[in-house]
């Protein structure tokens, strides 16, 4: 039977299980690449098993095959290999333009567990306010800064998992596994750019395998990027107007809709293990990554935007009397009119500082007379460690037990700055550029892990595992500087207070948030029979924020021939609310009944929150269950996978609630500062429980065809999720976005085709129909037409040094939805904007991207 491993493999088997080092990989009997490329890690803490053995389904995907893609990206990568894995590209998204988030099986991403090696990787710093619907409020690692070219493979666990590796595991697991090559490498230059001419991007990458002593290795990787900006803008029909009437000040386009600028995008990985002695290993790896990212924002019209330009929709300009009102020279009522206001002749002498009227008083066109598109952007740095000891125990009452006892650090810090705005409220003296402050993630995790083979009389040994686990979670708030959150002198003319698009983190704001949490579990797999694999597991965790969880799994394969199996699983699990949903505030700029306006994001707990419902955080809990059918044959092999997902008190960011003059009269009374310069509020709170279902299909062939080998590798992907309870916390639009904005059908084809000095690579990448939606406002959402993208590329092998590669993603240009620029139901042009695409396309936005590739290998 295929279930069979060899007993002398057995170590090398529970320590990659447990840790995916290959120091040993010497003794395994075979060393054949491609046989070990098919063996997986997660799913099973026994030996590593075939794709086709796996009670649970787990794809495999060769760091090969993320290279043959346009992107360097991971996230990207992924999206063309995993068809259940999710990603939006939104042009406009606050804090998720620095960290995208991403979806598996229709859930949030902070639903996807993460690890590197075997270890849990850290979340982000930042948390996605503008998630697209799903993602709001989603505070999830940051995938990205791991580079394919340091990467052996990466294994997608599509299944529930918590009772074996804790929170966040409801949708799966993705592990990444580093290189563990003790000689050669590669280095690789990659340059490209979009059809439509913009978002040149060049990557450098390499990566190097050294020996470390003779008993170990030590196997480095960096990547260098550097991406331009993309537009895929037309002008506001406003700013336009404004420019025919005279306005010269007016830039076109006025707001800029496309990816974000990316500079200086480096990671550097270490993997290193170490030979001890005969039973012994030593491991370390980790990683630091910077880079800085900056985007556009949403254009502030000169006439009538609130608290800067006019407090009325334009009637009139707000003008600010410098020296108080009622005090001095009275400022004018200056009425806007459909000439431009520049040419008003008091506005004229306002402007002018020299005559006594222009000392006085002050208005914002002063500063940006065409109005303004504030810029936001940050630095991200990422670093971790994991240091480790695993082997043998070969004495004692614990003799014949592998152990892994390891402690890891992870830290990811979110620097936030704004350029191109103003706080008003401080008139001429603001300064256009701000500080904002930092988001700061910091995890500390330590485990012991024991495993043991265990002879009870059944057909196979029953592999009995064991661990510990404490882990510290903290986020920390540094606030900005004084301007970017100061109440000037003219915050009680109706003027902003902060820099406008997005104010500073204030002292008050400030602070370390500290959670702990510990764990045991145990873990038990066997044949009871050739035939019959079983496995169970349960897994405690008590936290210091809101209690403890209990969680199963329980899961069987059985193989009715050498060549078909049935396999199916059952669990729980939960997903623990994180310390920054807990804690984060922020203002930012938000469109409510079509209009810009202020909206912040405040704790569950705030004294805002609790007017609309907000209390403390509880975990998001699951019950899902999955039965698939694997078929091999020679080069054949074909998976089906049924899974059914139900989570309740699911974490959500509550729509924007608006405050009115009795909301505010309120917070007075109980003494909060400023609380007329919030136009909405919003918080997280567990308010929706969902049923996801869905269906995998696998099939994977490869032949002897046209003189080569070939291969061909289809997927598909059936996810529907349904909205079982919700409250007007939540709403319908996002209730909406929640059941509809993922395409419920996606499917890729790839075929692969090698000869001596030749290959190559086409995908299709089917995109089912979906819910578009722009600038987050329901007047403008649709349902968006299926498509097809292709992606190609075509490698020659020059020498043994050298290859050339040249492809393209999206090779035939195909559009993302257009915007429709008639009228919607609400009443408002869906390019008021300046957008031209929904922003929500599952395929992005900026259409086709060539590329050309030069490899070295040492």
């Amino acid at each position: 039977m295929t279930h069979q491993i060899k007993r002398k493999s057995l170590y090398l088997a529970i320590a990659m299980a447990l840790n995916t080092q290959a120091t040993y990989a010497a003794e395994v009997e075979t060393s054949d690449d491609e046989e070990v490329q098919k063996m997986v890690i997660v799913g099973s803490r026994a030996a590593p098993r075939s794709v086709s053995d796996s009670p649970v389904p787990v794809d495999v995907i060769s760091s090969e095959e993320l290279n043959k893609t346009g992107s360097t990206d991971m996230l990207d990568m992924l999206v063309g290999t995993v068809p259940s894995f999710n990603v939006h590209a939104n042009p406009i998204s606050d804090a998720a333009t620095l960290v995208r988030p991403v979806n598996l099986r229709g859930l949030s991403s902070d639903s996807t567990l993460i690890l590197v090696n075997g270890k849990r990787r850290h979340r982000a710093s930042v948390i996605a306010f503008q998630g697209g619907g799903i993602n709001d409020g989603a505070q999830g690692p940051d995938i990205s800064v791991i580079p394919s070219i340091a990467l052996k493979q990466v294994e997608v666990l599509r299944d529930g998992a918590a009772a074996q590796y804790g929170s966040d595991a409801i949708a799966g697991v993705m592990n990444f596994i580093l290189k563990d090559n003790t000689e050669g490498g590669s280095f690789s230059f990659k340059q490209g750019e979009y059809y439509e001419g913009d978002g040149a991007a060049t990557t450098l990458a390499g990566n190097v395998g050294l020996p470390f002593t003779q008993q170990g290795f030590a196997n480095l990787s960096f990547q260098l990027k550097n991406a331009d900006a993309t537009s895929r803008s037309i002008q506001i029909d406003a700013a336009q107007a404004m420019a025919d009437a005279g306005n010269s000040f007016i830039q076109n386009p006025a707001q800029i809709w496309g990816s974000p600028e990316i500079k200086d995008d480096l990671t550097v990985f270490a993997n290193v293990g170490l030979e001890l002695d005969s039973s012994k290993e030593f491991y370390m790896f980790g990683n630091y990554s910077e880079r800085d990212v900056k985007g556009g924002f949403y254009w502030r019209n000169p006439h009538n935007r609130a608290s800067i330009y006019s407090n009325d929709d334009g009637a009139t300009l707000l003008v600010g009397d410098l020296d108080g009102v009622g005090t001095g020279i009275e400022c004018p009522t200056i009425n806007i009119t459909s000439d431009n206001v520049l040419n008003n002749p008091n506005y004229l002498l306002i402007a002018d500082n020299t005559t006594a009227l222009g000392q006085n008083c002050f208005a914002v066109n002063e500063i940006h007379p065409g109005g303004y598109t504030p810029n936001f952007g940050g630095n991200v740095t990422d670093s971790s460690l994991a240091v480790g000891v695993k082997g043998d125990i070969n004495s004692g009452f614990l003799k014949d037990v592998f152990f892994d006892i390891s402690g890891t650090v992870g830290r990811n810090e979110t620097s936030f700055n704004i350029v191109n705005t103003i706080n008003s409220s401080m008139g001429m003296e603001s300064p256009t550029d701000f500080y904002l402050g930092k988001y700061i993630e910091l995890e500390k995790t330590f485990n012991v892990d024991l495993v043991k083979s265990v002879d009870i009389g059944l057909n196979d040994n029953m592999n009995v595992a064991g661990g510990f686990e404490w882990r510290e979670e903290s986020f920390e708030i540094v606030n900005g500087d004084q301007y970017s959150f100061l109440a000037g002198p003219l915050i009680d003319q109706g003027f902003n207070l902060g820099s406008h698009g997005f104010p500073g983190f204030q002292p008050s704001q400030a602070g370390v948030f500290t959670r702990r949490n510990i764990a045991v579990y145990v873990d038990v797999e066997t044949y009871l029979t050739e035939s019959l694999l079983l496995g169970g597991a349960l897994r405690y965790e008590d936290f210091t924020t809101f209690g403890d969880t209990l969680n199963y799994k329980l899961s069987m394969q059985y193989s009715f021939t050498d060549n078909f199996s049935m396999r199916g699983s059952t669990s729980t699990g939960f997903r623990a609310p994180t310390v920054g949903q807990a804690n984060v505030s922020n203002v930012s700029t938000a469109l409510e009944d079509g209009e810009l306006t202020d909206s912040a994001l405040l704790p569950p707990t705030s004294e805002f929150s609790k007017l609309f419902g907000g209390k403390e955080l509880d975990p998001e809990e699951s019950e899902s269950y999955a039965l698939g059918w694997v078929y091999e044959n020679g080069d054949l092999f074909l998976t089906a996978d049924y899974y059914h997902i139900e989570v309740t008190d699911r974490i959500t960011q509550s729509d924007r609630k608006k405050l009115v003059e009795a909301d505010y009269l309120a917070l007075e009374a109980i003494g909060v500062a400023n609380p007329r310069s919030v136009g909405t509020v919003s918080f997280f709170s567990n308010d929706f429980d969902t049923t996801t279902e869905g269906l995998d299909l696998v099939a994977n062939y490869s032949a002897e065809l046209f003189d080569g080998n070939s291969q061909f590798n289809m997927a598909y992907n059936w996810t529907e999720t349904s909205v079982d309870r919700h409250s007007a916390i939540t709403g319908d639009f996002k209730v909406k976005r929640l059941e509809d904005a993922l395409p419920k059908h996606r499917a890729t084809f790839t075929f692969s085709q090698s000869w001596d000095n030749l290959s190559l690579f086409v995908r299709a990448n089917y995109f089912g129909k979906y819910y578009a939606v722009h600038v987050d406002y329901d007047a403008t959402a649709k349902d968006a037409d299926a498509a097809t993208t292709f992606d190609a590329e075509v490698s020659y092998i020059i020498n043994n040094s050298f290859t050339l590669s040249l492809g393209a993603q999206n090779l035939f240009d195909q559009e993302a939805e257009l915007l429709d620029f008639t009228t919607q139901s609400g009443g408002i042009p869906n390019n008021n904007w300046g957008g031209k695409y929904y922003e929500t396309g599952p395929y992005g936005f900026n259409g086709g991207f060539y590329y050309l590739k030069a490899t070295y290998n040492l």
